[in-house]
């Protein structure tokens, strides 16, 4: 069969985005892992699946699949471009866009300026609910990682990460230490790895090791987790912005009790078509 998509990235952190309302296909693990190859297919970080949603209350569905074919709750560079490839679709004229996820109910605002501003929700900092194995509840947490102790942050922004705070983020041991906290025994779930370099109260540098995927050129709800784990550890600012190495998002946080608010670009590289 011929598969329709459209390649789309943010901040460089890249998706393949479906249209499940207009086509019908046969979504499975084997089919993601074949679009997101980068030299057998299309190639991405994630594939994003628009579908009709289950609620009254949502616009759309919206599904979010790694490289090596698991899915994930919550992706905000996903989500940005979710959000510009259904208006650009014409499958919605809204400027404020409902959206299910399998973490849940989301909102993205379209801006004057054609920015995308996502409704990250309320961050989870309970470790059970993480989920992250503790014994009581802390804004720092020691992990032993081959007998060597690291101090991280665990946040869950509807998907889990561990947020290291480092002094020289383009010398951080992102490919050699990530990978083995990320598949650390304390995360069940396993998780993403996030690597922050405090330049100033409101300014951070991120390189996030995300989970099923390696290192990506940006990570929305990483950039959330460092946030929300700077200001619990009262070292950031309740607004910051974030460097990533594809660019920059801005992240506003009031303090637990309180939903995030992500705001950056989102662009449409090329449509295509596939045989499956």
């Amino acid at each position: 069969m011929r598969l329709t998509f459209t390649k789309m990235h943010g901040l460089g952190n890249d998706f393949v985005v479906l249209d499940r309302i207009s086509q019908r296909f046969r979504l499975d693990e084997e089919l993601i892992k074949q679009l997101a190859d980068r030299h057998l297919g299309i190639g991405c970080d994630q594939v994003l699946v628009v579908e009709i949603p289950q609620s009254p209350e949502a616009d759309f569905r919206y599904r979010i699949f790694n490289c090596d074919g698991s899915e994930v709750e919550h992706c905000g560079n996903g989500a940005r471009c979710f959000a510009k490839f259904v208006r650009d679709q014409q499958l919605t004229g809204k400027r404020r866009i409902k959206v299910e996820t399998a973490k849940g109910m989301i909102e993205i605002r379209v801006t004057r300026s054609n920015l995308y501003c996502v409704n990250m929700g309320q961050p989870y900092l309970v470790p059970e609910e993480i989920p992250f194995i503790a014994d009581q509840q802390a804004n720092v947490y020691t992990l032993d990682v081959d007998g060597e102790q690291f101090e991280i942050g665990a946040v869950s922004m509807g998907n889990p990460h561990a947020v290291l705070v480092v002094e020289d983020v383009d010398n951080a041991p992102v490919q050699s230490l990530g990978p083995k906290i990320e598949h650390h025994s304390r995360f069940p779930n396993r998780v993403n790895v996030g690597f922050m370099q405090i330049v100033n109260r409101g300014l951070i540098r991120l390189r996030v090791f995300e989970r099923g995927v390696g290192e990506t050129m940006a990570c929305g709800t990483g950039a959330c987790a460092a946030v929300v784990s700077g200001i619990t550890r009262g070292l950031l600012d309740k607004r910051v912005k974030v460097e990533l190495p594809g660019g920059t998002l801005n992240i506003e946080w009031g303090g637990p009790g309180t939903s995030l608010e992500m705001i950056g670009p989102a662009a449409r590289v090329f449509d295509g078509e596939i045989h499956i």
